[in-house]
């Protein structure tokens, strides 16, 4: 695996982690109702499990923050692993909008939906910071 990639980067790297260790901590102290508003509608609505789903994706987006600044050995699978990451918990920002849920100052429908469009660029930041989206064409185009 090629894990070459320039300054610029790995500075945004190292910013993407940086913000996703903070929203981890955000899960665990100062935001965390306002992700419990993004937690999917169709899942179990006790509050206790709801509480559980918002810590224990904190817990991940601190190890994806940390991994992203320090693991850069690893820099290409936390990249992909990442951006599957946001994949998976991009349900969450729909059921926000499809259930007309206020957090994070997103108090419309426009807003919501404006940030459903965010999370293609928060997967793509993950993939070409860490060199990932070079790999992965550079590995279907040998094949």
């Amino acid at each position: 695996m090629n894990n070459k990639t320039n300054w610029i980067q790995s500075g945004f790297r190292i910013l993407l982690g940086a913000l996703m260790t903070l929203a981890g901590i955000g899960h665990l102290t100062f935001q965390r109702d306002e992700f419990q508003a993004q937690v999917p509608r169709w899942l179990p609505s006790d509050p206790a499990f709801m509480d559980f789903v918002v810590l224990s994706s904190g817990v991940v987006e601190i190890a994806f923050g940390l991994s992203m600044i320090f693991l850069v050995k690893h820099k290409i699978k936390v990249g992909i692993a990442l951006a599957i990451f946001y994949i998976l918990i991009f349900p969450g920002n729909i059921s926000q909008y499809t259930n007309g849920i206020d957090a994070f100052g997103l108090d419309t429908d426009q807003k919501r939906l404006i940030r459903l469009f965010f999370q293609p660029v928060l997967i793509l930041w993950a993939l070409w910071s860490t060199g990932a989206m070079k790999y992965l064409t550079t590995k279907n185009n040998t094949q």
